[in-house]
C-alpha cells in the first residue's frame, strides 16, 4: 500500500510520526501517547510501535456530529472510529485496535500507563498530561515500523491538591476506586449536573479545566453510560 511504503521507506522516525499526526488532525484526532513493543502477546504479531488515539480539541465534537455516522442509528461514535482509524491503519500497513467491541477487550488501561503520558489518578481513573481526567481513547494504531512516539511528561497530579477526591456528590469515586452502582443511583435521583456537563470528579481536575472539551460531548457520553 502507498501509505505503508511512504512510512517504511524514505521517512525517518520523527517524520513518520509527524505524517501520522497530520493525517489524524484532518479527522480532529491526535496521538495521546505511544510506546515501542515487540513480542507482546496483547498486540498483533510484528507490532513495533503502538500509538493511542483520541479526540483533538478544540473542534472534535462539531466535526464528529457532522459525519455520516451521526444518522440516528446506534453507536455512531464507534462506527465513525472504526471507519476513520481502521482506514488509516490499512493505509499505513498496520492494524487498528479499539477499546470497544468486546469481550474480550484490549488492555487500553495498561497500554496507556506504558506511554509515560497517562497515569493512575488519585481517584483511580486515568489522567492524561494534556486532557486531565477527560482523557478518552477512540482507538490505537499498531504499526510494524519503529517510529518516534510522544515523549514522557511529568505527572500532573504531583503537587496537586487533588480536588477530584472530594468532588463526587455521591461518594462514588475516591481513593478506593469507582463504586458504579452508587454512581448510577445518584444519577437516577433527579436533575443532576453530571448529566448535563459531565462527571464532576473529572471536571474538578485542574488539567481538565484547561481542556477544551465541549459540555455537549460529555453530556452525550453520560447519557450512554446511564441508560
Amino acid at each position: 500500500m502507498a501509505g505503508r511504503k511512504t512510512l517504511a521507506a524514505g521517512l525517518g522516525a520523527d517524520a513518520a510520526l509527524s505524517e501520522i499526526e497530520t493525517r489524524l488532525a484532518a479527522h480532529q484526532l491526535e496521538i495521546l501517547g505511544g510506546f515501542h513493543a515487540e513480542e507482546d502477546e496483547a498486540l498483533p504479531v510484528g507490532t513495533k510501535t503502538l500509538l493511542l488515539i483520541g479526540p483533538k480539541e478544540p473542534g472534535f465534537w462539531p466535526h464528529l456530529t457532522a459525519q455520516p455516522e451521526w444518522d440516528g442509528a446506534p453507536d455512531p461514535v464507534d462506527r465513525w472510529s472504526r471507519r476513520v482509524i481502521g482506514g488509516m491503519a490499512c493505509d499505513l500497513g498496520g492494524k487498528a485496535l479499539f477499546p470497544f467491541g468486546g469481550p474480550p477487550y484490549h488492555p487500553f488501561y495498561k497500554w496507556a500507563l506504558r506511554t509515560g503520558r497517562v497515569w493512575d489518578s488519585p481517584v483511580r481513573l486515568l489522567v492524561h498530561a494534556g486532557q486531565g481526567l477527560m482523557v478518552s481513547f477512540r482507538g490505537a494504531l499498531a504499526l510494524k515500523e519503529h517510529i518516534a512516539v510522544p515523549p514522557p511528561s511529568a505527572k500532573p497530579c504531583e503537587g496537586c491538591a487533588a480536588p477530584c477526591l472530594a468532588a463526587c456528590p455521591a461518594g462514588a469515586l475516591g481513593e478506593k476506586g469507582y463504586d458504579v452502582p452508587a454512581c448510577h443511583a445518584y444519577l437516577s435521583g433527579g436533575d443532576r449536573d453530571c448529566m448535563k456537563a459531565g462527571c464532576l470528579v473529572r471536571r474538578a481536575c485542574p488539567v481538565t479545566q484547561a481542556y477544551a472539551r465541549m459540555p455537549e460531548q460529555s453530556a452525550y457520553h453520560m447519557r450512554q453510560f446511564h441508560k
